[in-house]
């Protein structure tokens, strides 16, 4: 069987990083917008090592979908999450790991752009996934 390709639908990147004031935290900053996804840790600024976190919608009707079928094997399937780098003056770490899990609550992407000063609120963030409804 071919290589079967999968879009995200939406997507953003969320943080609990502190603003350059380091007194305020961009928790509610959104950043659904921007062109690129990014996910990093300030370190020092958190005992949980977590600064940002990177949400990715796929279409999973289209998926069941395609299972049911028969257009993709329902067992002995791999997927894989092709993403790029974008250009950049940053440095990289060498090797880093990143847990996926599976949100079980829906979300709104959102229309923010800054991700250096955080100034963008928007309905999905650190708090709640859409319109002030909370994560947990």
């Amino acid at each position: 069987m071919g290589i079967k390709r999968y879009y995200a639908t939406k997507d953003n990147t969320i943080t609990n990083a502190f603003e350059e004031n380091l007194l305020t935290r961009g928790t509610g900053s959104n950043m659904g917008a921007s062109d690129i996804l990014e996910t990093f840790v300030i370190h020092g600024q958190t005992s949980a090592s977590i600064n940002a976190r990177i949400l990715v919608e796929f279409p999973i009707d289209s998926i069941v979908s395609d299972i049911s079928d028969g257009t993709v094997p329902s067992s002995s399937v791999q997927y894989r999450l092709k993403m790029f780098n974008a250009p950049h003056a940053e440095s990289v770490p060498y090797a880093y790991t990143l847990k996926v899990s599976m949100m079980s609550k829906s979300w709104t992407e959102g229309r923010g752009l800054d991700m250096d000063n955080y100034s963008d609120a928007g309905v999905c963030n650190w708090i709640s996934g859409s319109d002030g409804t909370a994560w947990l």
